[in-house]
């Protein structure tokens, strides 16, 4: 039983990792609230030494002007919401709690259909390795779970 605590251990490792990532976009959308994004954008365009008004800067100048505050503070929100779902499945599957495996392998094989879609349709490497992660993570949940039956 050993040798399955830990890799369930180092899957909760991975989900406070995703958890303390989002965690983080939360507070820096937080951060962000109430300010001027339009020119914040400007601001990181001119840093990277691009031209503000040629095409592409342009575009992401105007799409980042275009979010409104209440979008940005419900970013926030549904940010620090998935930090607090990813943290409770880490504890729970640090101390072994069975529902949590489940939610483990019922979350991780929710997104297999969106990461094969991307991997087909937007291939590139990250898109792969992002796609066979989970589809270990849930495979070796499975496998968690039905060893006990």
């Amino acid at each position: 039983m050993a040798h399955t605590d830990n890799g369930v251990r180092a899957v909760a490792v991975l989900e406070a990792s995703k958890g303390l990532l989002a965690l983080l976009v939360a507070i820096g959308l937080h951060a962000y609230a109430g300010q001027n994004l339009s020119l914040l954008a400007i601001d990181l365009v001119t840093h990277l030494h691009l031209n503000p008004a040629s095409h592409y800067p342009s575009i992401f100048i105007a799409a980042i002007g275009s979010i409104s505050q209440t979008s940005l503070t419900l970013m926030a929100l549904g940010a620090a919401a998935y930090t607090l779902v990813r943290f409770i499945e880490a504890y729970g599957l640090w101390h072994n709690l069975r529902w949590t495996q489940w939610f483990a392998l019922v979350s991780g094989a929710i997104y297999l259909p969106f990461e094969l879609y991307e991997m087909v349709h937007h291939f590139s490497l990250l898109s792969v390795i992002v796609l066979l992660i989970n589809l270990a993570i849930v495979l070796y949940m499975f496998r968690v779970l039905f060893a006990r039956v």
